[in-house]
Order: structure tokens, then sequence, then C-alpha cells
């Protein structure tokens, strides 16, 4: 832009465009007013600005008057009309005083802007076309042909506008209907409207116009469906929800606004067993539901809008109510067989049962069932019918009855069941044998008891019942040495119950068997038998009897020994005998009385004495020794013997102690030895002299009827009367040795066997009569 000068008499004028920057010269004062510049200083020129002072000010060197702010003329003036800053020149020395008028230029620096940026017109869908409606008008602060020049809408098939220009220039838009409006197709038209001024380049404004279409009543309400078909459970509560209906109608307001009602077609049981609320349109359950009784249900519901002239628009419903599996299956027993034989034939019919249901599909088809650890099973005969037959054998010694419980279940979800149950019981037959607690028996019986006495009761068991089982007991004969067990026993025929019918001794019977049958009263009857095994036990009823040595008269035996007998010798040796058994016939020998304790030894188990010692000077010549032998019996029963040695100096035959040697040999009768005791040193001629006289009496000597019995005798007497006997005994610590005295007969000594064993000792037939032979000696 060029700043041109406006020159008048009173007042200076400049245009200067409004663009113009901060620094700008808009004129040269000192030029275009004449002034000296050299001289402004001196003068001191000042620039009064009436109005808006911040804008210009005057270079006091140069003279020149220039912007110190960009200029707004739109904000400096405000107005439609020309735009001036007014300024006042001083100078002084001397005073001159200048008038400056600065027009500012507009410039298209402003577009148009309406009041509104949205514009709401509210157009009834009923209006005409044609119709018009008033715009509001865009402003431009700009002026001339700056300020808005025209105005455009956005395409629309509906709507147009129209421009005119009112007296003062402005320009004014109006909206014109090209066609009539439909609320229910399209309520709002948004529609843009453009102000443009005549600037270079131009400048433009919009604003929003919102065109909202007022209903009228022309549409009535309509359901999404014309036919509804809905399915509910018959147990439906009271009050649940079966449909809700949603009838629509464009319009709006209270043309929009529906109400719900049966139409005359719906049925009275219908409308007594659903309810429709009028104003939201939900069917609910009114009545109960009976799937049963009536499952389909038919009826018609009308929509009616609230507007001035109301419309309507209708639907149908059906209602299918779907089967709940609300009853139980039922179960009838038309026969049953009970009791029945335990052993009846397998596949037997014993019930036949009926099932039903009132339900339909799966809730109305039923299954029967009884516990599967039973012996029946069932089988399907015709439809719903069953029959109970039995499918394993019966014992009704283990079960003697069933609680058979048929339990019917429908196929429901969830299912329901029913069930009863019934007792089916079982007749015995006889098909047990009578059964002994145990396989053998051993009773012990102690010897002396009295007749009469209960051994043992052998009461047996029968499973069965009633004759079946009552049992009758017998003893199976069986004879013993020409005697009948029933001689010596008896057994209660009805509990069983031995008793013995005599006193039994044990050292002569020691042990019976035979065998006891139960049979019972069944037909046929059943029987089994036991063994028995009776023991007689011993009791120590025998004392024991001293055997060795013989007693002729009394108790007191007579020995003589040689008073140079060495220690250790055998003096005597006591035998004793008990025929009671092992345990109570054990024997054991101790000293009742003796003169010399230390002079005689007893060995507890054989009974034999022995010297401790030599006899001296100063021991008496008679000894007394008393000997007890115990059985080991309770009590202890026991004997005692007395014997008297006597010691003597002659000489008297010599025996050697018994030796035991096997039952096959026998040694000589008469064998006598003479000890001779010899003091000092004796020639070799005079022992050879005693050594031929003893060998020469050994076999030719005979002892006198005075000759005092061998210390070793067992047997002192010849009159013996054991002889020829035979005595049992098992004591294990016994010597088996039996002595016994005869006119011809051998000295038998038997060896001794294990411990346990039995010991059987038996003598020489003893003979009659003496003889003058080397064997008549009393044998030992």
């Amino acid at each position: 832009f060029s700043i041109v000068q406006l020159v008048s008499t009173s007042v200076t004028h400049y245009s200067i465009p409004e663009e113009m920057k901060e620094g700008s010269v808009v004129a040269n004062l000192a030029t275009d007013l004449r002034l000296d510049v050299k001289t402004l200083n001196e003068r001191k020129i000042r620039l009064d600005i009436v109005a808006n002072k911040k804008y210009l000010d005057v270079n006091k060197e140069t003279g020149e008057l220039y912007i110190m702010e960009k200029i707004d003329r739109e904000l400096v003036c405000n107005t439609k009309s020309t735009c001036y800053l007014r300024l006042e020149v001083t100078l002084e020395n001397p005073i001159r005083i200048f008038n400056i008028d600065v027009e500012i230029l507009d410039m298209n620096d402003n577009a148009p802007q309406f009041r509104r940026d949205t514009i709401y017109l509210d157009v009834s869908e009923a209006a005409p076309k044609g119709e018009r409606f008033s715009l509001s008008n865009a402003v431009d602060p700009d002026v001339g042909s700056n300020s808005v020049k025209t105005y455009y809408l956005s395409e629309s098939e509906y709507f147009n506008i129209e421009v005119q220009t009112g007296r003062d220039g402005s320009k004014n838009s109006e909206l014109i209907l090209l066609k009539q409006l439909d609320r229910e197709q399209q309520a709002v038209h948004n529609l843009t409207l453009t102000a443009v001024d005549g600037g270079k380049p131009a400048r433009s404004g919009t604003a929003s116009v919102i065109v909202r279409v007022l209903d009228t009543n022309d549409n009535k309400p309509t359901f999404d469906k014309s036919l509804y078909n809905v399915k509910i459970m018959e147990n439906s509560p009271i009050g649940s929800l079966v449909l809700h209906l949603n009838a629509t109608d464009s319009d709006e307001g209270s043309n929009s606004d529906i109400t719900y009602s049966y139409s005359l077609y719906t049925s009275e049981k219908t409308q007594e067993k659903f309810h429709l609320n009028p104003t939201s349109g939900e069917i609910t359950v009114r009545g109960m539901l009976n799937y049963e009784e009536f499952n389909i249900y038919d009826m018609e519901v009308i929509a009616t809008d609230k507007g001035a002239n109301s419309l309507s628009g209708q639907c149908t419903i059906k209602i299918l109510v779907e089967d709940m599996n609300d009853n139980h299956p039922e179960l009838s027993i038309k026969s049953f067989q009970s009791p029945v034989s335990e052993d009846i034939k397998l596949d037997t019919v014993i019930a036949v049962v009926s099932v039903s249901d009132k339900d339909s599909g799966e809730n109305g088809i039923v299954d029967l069932h009884i516990p599967d650890n039973m012996p029946f099973k069932l089988k399907k005969s015709t439809d719903n019918y069953y029959e109970l037959v039995v499918s394993e054998a019966l014992d009704r010694e283990k079960v003697p009855e069933y609680d058979i419980t048929f339990t019917v279940t429908d196929r429901g979800s969830p299912p329901l069941s029913d069930n009863e149950t019934m007792t089916l019981e079982l007749l015995d037959v006889n098909d047990n044998v009578p059964q002994f607690p145990k396989s053998f028996y051993t009773i012990r019986v102690m010897e002396n008891n009295a007749p009469g006495a209960l051994l043992e009761s052998l009461s047996a068991f029968d499973p069965d019942l009633h004759e079946n089982q009552y049992l009758v007991y017998v003893i199976i004969e069986k004879e013993i040495a020409n005697t009948s067990m029933s001689m010596l026993f008896s057994i209660n025929p009805e509990d069983g119950k031995l008793h013995a019918l005599k006193t039994f001794d044990y050292e002569i019977e020691k042990e019976f068997h035979f065998h006891i049958e139960a049979r019972d009263s069944g037909s046929p009857p059943l029987s089994s038998n036991v063994s028995v095994h009776i023991i007689i036990v011993d009791q120590n009823d025998n004392a024991p009897v001293i055997v060795s040595p013989w007693r002729a008269h009394g108790s007191v035996v007579e020995e003589k020994i040689p008073r140079s007998t060495d220690k250790g010798s055998l003096v005597a040796k006591v035998i004793a005998l008990d025929t009671d058994s092992v345990h109570n016939s054990r024997i054991t020998y101790q000293f009742l009385q003796v003169t010399d304790a230390t002079l005689f030894s007893l060995d507890q188990y054989n009974g034999e004495i022995r010297t401790m010692r030599m006899f001296s000077y100063r021991d008496p010549r008679h000894q007394r020794l008393v000997i007890v032998a115990k059985d080991n019996g309770e009590p202890s029963l026991s004997a005692t013997v007395t014997i008297k040695l006597s010691t003597e100096e002659t000489a008297v035959k010599a025996y050697s102690d018994m030796t035991e040697v096997p039952l096959e040999y026998d040694i000589f009768s008469d064998l006598n030895l003479y000890l001779v005791i010899g003091l000092g040193s004796v020639s070799f001629l005079l022992l050879i002299t005693i050594l031929v006289t003893i060998v020469l009496k050994c076999q030719k000597a005979k002892p006198s009827k005075a000759a005092p019995p061998s210390r070793n005798s067992v047997i002192s007497e010849r009159n013996s009367t054991i002889a020829d006997s035979t005595l049992v005994s098992n004591d294990a610590y016994w010597y088996s040795l039996f002595l016994a005295e005869t006119r011809k007969g051998k000295l038998v000594v038997r060896q001794p066997v294990p411990k346990g064993s039995r010991y059987i000792v038996s003598s020489i037939p003893r003979g009659t009569g003496l003889t003058d032979t080397s064997d008549s000696a009393a044998s030992t």
C-alpha cells in the first residue's frame, strides 16, 4: 500500500490499511508540514493522539509518523462507517499546532459469523410444500464489499434457501420446504447454512440448521410378529413371565403411547390362566397350569395408541404348556407268592408288577429295578408289566427271608421314583446234615470217677428248622473184650450229654474209641457222626511196692558185709515199683534213718547204697538203714524198708557189682567170690595157693543153709512170692531190672531203654523142689 497525503488548510489527512505492521512509517511530518528537521529537537515536537494513543508516534529526530502497534480497524472503530485516528502535533518556539487525521482502511480480515452456531427449526410433518421459514443472518465486521454477500445451503431434497437484500444492503435468507416431510421416515434434518463475504479472497462462515419434524398421529401400533408361539413349563409359578409384548408406534409423544388388551376372540379360560398388563404388555401366569389337564392356549392381543384419532394393531399368541416331570411314577404289585420253598426251581415267577406314569415323553417312560445283589431278576412281559423270577439257587440257612424293594423311576430330569417293599419268606427243607463243632473229641476222664458222671456235652447243630433240626444222639455200638460201649457209656438222646456208667481204673483200662451219631427228624432223616476218644487219666492211687531187697517177715532186711569193703562198694540196691502212670510212678529214694551218715550214700534215682569210705575199727559192727521210696504223685505215696547191716571179719564170697548185660546173656548163678585180706608181704607160693584155693572153692564149694545172703541180692529169701509175675513201669529213671528167686533159675538183668519207653520186666518160672547141684544156690 502507498501512503496518501490529504492536504487541507486545517487538517492533514492520511489513509493507511489496517494490515500495516508495527514500526511502519505512516508519513514524514517534517516533509509534509515543511518543518526544518534540524530544529525539531530544539523546538520540542510533541504528538498528542486524541484516541488510541498506543498505535502512533513521531520520531523527534526525523519527524516521521510511524505505527507503534498493529491496528485492528474493527477493534478501533467498531463501526461500519469510516474509521479515523485523530492526532495533534505541537511545536514550541514558536508554538505551532497541526491537526492530522489518519484514516484506517478496511481489509477483508474477518469472515462472516452467525450469532448461533446451531439454528433449530420445528416443522410439522403435515406442513405443505413451499412453506417458508426465516433463518438467522450472519454478520461480518468488515465493511463494503468485504461484508456478507450471499448464503448457500447444503444439499437436501426437502429444503432450499432464498437470499434477499434489505434496505440497508444487508443480506437475509429464508428456508423453503420443497416436499412434505415424514417424521417416521426422517425425524430430523441436519442442514448447513454458509454465509460468504465479497472480499478477495472471499471468507465464509457456517451454521448448523437442525429441522425437527413434528409428529402427527399417522401411524398405527405394530407388533414384530403377527403370531407368537410360546412354550411354558406346567409348573411355572403364578406371576412368572410368559411373554413380553412390545408393540411399536413410529409416532411420538401421546401418538406412540400404547395400551394392550385382549380381543373378544380370547376365551375366558385363557384370560383366567394368563394376565395381560395393559401398560407394559407383559403376559404372566395367573392360574396354576397342568399339562395333563390342558396344554394349548390361544389368545389375541390388541395394541392401541393414545393419539387424538387413536390407531390400533393386533397379534395372535399360541401358548404351549410343556410337560414337567411332576407326577411320580406308580407301581402296583399284582401278585406276590410268599412263602416259597428254599429249593424252588430257577426262573419260577414269584411276583407280577405293573408300572405307570401320568407324564408324557421322557417324563412318562419308566424303568423298574430291584437291588443288584439279590438272587432274582425282572423280566418285562408286556407294556408296563414285569415278572420277578428266581435267578439263583436259594438257601434258607444263609438268608431266611428277602426284603425285595421294587423301585420305579421315570426318565425325566430330574427323575422321580417310587418304591414298595415286599418280604419273601423261605420255607425250610431238610438239606443240611447235623454238624458237630469238632470232627474229633478227646475226653480225659480221671480214674475212680463216680458212675453216671458227665463227661462231655456233644451237642451238634442243624441249621434247618422245626423237625428238620430236632436231633437224636446214639452211640454206635462197638464191643471191647465182649463188652458193649453202651454198658460203659450213655448219651442223652436229646441234648448229647455223654455220661460214664462205671468207675474206671487206669491200671486196667486206659482208653476207649467209639463214634456218636446225631440224626435229625427230617424226612428222610440226615445224620453225621463224630469220633470220641476217651482217655483215662491216672490218679496216684497206688503206693510204691519195694520188690528188692526181699523181706520175708516185716519190713527189716538183714545183710552181712565184710569190714574190709572198699570205698564205693555196692552194699545193697533198693528197687520199688509203682503201677500208676509215668508221672505218678516216678520213684525217688531217701534215707529216713542212717546210723552213720558219713559211711553210706544213697542214689535217689536207682536206689543203690554204696560205701562212702572204708570201715574203721571205731565204726559199730551193726548199722541200721531206713530207706523210703516216694512216687511223684500229688499227694505223694511211699513205702519204706529197713536194712540191718552187720560187718564180719571172716572171709566171705566176693561179689562184684551187678553189671548190666544184654538180655540174651546169663551169668553164673553159683558164683561166690571170697575176698582174702592179706597183711604185709606174702610169699609168691602162698599167693598161688590162695588163688588155687579160691578157684577150687568157686567150682566145688557148696554154701550151707546158714550162709548169709549176698549183699547184692535183690531177693534174699527163697520163698519169694512175687516170682513168676509181670511188672510194668514207665519210669525213665528206673533200671530195667527184675530179680526173681527160683530153685533152679538164673539171674536175668535187662538193659535200660530210652526215657519215656515202656519197660516190661518178667521173671523166669520158678522150679519146685531142691537139688544138690550147684545150680541150687540162691540166685542173685
